[in-house]
């Protein structure tokens, strides 16, 4: 396996390293197939490369879908598994092809404790799933569609500029709708309005700001 690099770690002690290098593998996928499924998620723990991945919850009845996570470069699955050693019930769906450095669960867990640098980016990882869990149950209960569109917008832009990449690119809207707990038709109307207000673009998938500072005054109206 090449020398494993990536931003979250950031500079992994030598046999930290070595170790990645040993047990880990880069494994690729895209639409047609992935291995993410939860039964081999009780044997592998994924870091992301590359690529856009949906974690979500879906009725069967109705059809109606929930997204939990959006994962991409930094991210990891499944953290539940990794602690708890159980099966971790959800869906996934392959948005954008990419790739995974895929480690044996079992190895996962020893570095936890062999190497604190890791152990500690794992539990702040999960800290950071946990918050965000957390704003996604209190935004759908005390929010509307509207200022919950807007907010995630607002944090994709924040995590633009922190990380130079945002979330958002390349979503449909009825991606949108399931990240804010909505349909596409409800998501299509908030977005001409902000249109109309010159807020912002919506070209090709892609979200264009164009009044920055007044998407942000609406935000802190929320507060």
């Amino acid at each position: 396996m090449m020398p494993f690099q990536l931003d979250t770690f950031g500079p992994l002690g030598e046999q930290l390293q070595r170790a990645f290098e040993e047990h880990g593998k880069i494994v690729a996928f895209d639409r047609k197939g992935h291995p993410f499924d939860y039964d081999d998620a009780l044997h592998y723990f994924y870091i992301f490369l590359s690529g856009k991945v949906k974690i979500f919850q879906m009725t069967l009845t109705s059809t109606k879908e929930q997204t939990i996570y959006l994962m991409s470069r930094g991210d990891m699955f499944d953290t539940v598994s990794l602690l708890d050693g159980k099966e971790h019930d959800v869906m996934v769906e392959i948005l954008e092809e990419g790739s995974a450095l895929r480690i044996p669960i079992g190895k996962a867990r020893e570095w936890m404790y062999d190497y604190p640098v890791f152990g500690e980016i794992i539990l702040k990882y999960v800290a950071q799933q946990l918050r965000q869990v957390e704003e996604l149950a209190t935004d759908l209960t005390l929010l509307d569609t509207q200022d919950r569109l807007l907010k995630l917008i607002v944090q994709n832009m924040e995590r633009k500029d922190a990380q130079g990449h945002g979330i958002l690119d390349g979503l449909s809207h009825t991606e949108l709708g399931n990240l804010i707990g909505t349909v596409r038709h409800v998501v299509d109307r908030h977005m001409k309005k902000l249109k109309e207000e010159g807020i912002l673009e919506d070209v090709r998938k892609k979200i264009l700001l164009k009044d920055y500072e007044k998407l942000r005054d609406r935000i802190r109206e929320l507060i």
